[in-house]
């Protein structure tokens, strides 16, 4: 991959446009239609494209254990929050200011209860894991 190319791919992850990805990267305004949907095709281009989308969304997207991690935060009380209250002064004036607080009551009992669910805590069903044979007995005593 040329890096002109290279520039093309950079510029195409920042609004996935491959006209305006080409003009930016550097190629000529009369060509950048075709040029970008062609550099869209080259494997090399393509790879480069993917790895670095992949790349991001792995930045961006939480994993199960964050969520985790946060989940029991929040339960423990170990997480702060920040709200707005409003004070009044007299007058009619007011001012907001913002405070640092850690989770409430209601915000630890929907993460323990989160958590619950995920470990299969609160599960009313009964799951069986084996096969129970039945076996009927008496067979010549039935009615036809």
């Amino acid at each position: 991959m040329t890096n002109k190319q290279r520039r093309f791919a950079d510029e195409y992850l920042i609004d996935c446009n491959a006209t305006q990805a080409a003009i930016r990267a550097g190629y000529s305004v009369k060509t950048a239609k075709s040029i970008g949907q062609e550099n869209l095709t080259k494997p090399d281009v393509k790879a480069y494209i993917d790895e670095q989308l992949e790349q991001m969304h792995d930045k961006t997207i939480a994993t199960a254990e964050e969520v985790m991690v946060y989940l029991t935060s929040v339960l423990r009380g170990e997480s702060e929050s920040q709200i707005v209250i409003v004070e009044g002064h007299g007058d009619g004036c007011s001012s907001a200011r913002r405070i640092t607080k850690a989770p409430d009551e209601k915000e630890r009992l929907k993460a323990a209860e989160l958590l619950g669910k995920r470990f299969g805590m609160f599960t009313e069903k009964l799951s069986i894991d084996n096969a129970v044979p039945v076996i009927i007995s008496g067979e010549d005593k039935l009615e036809d």
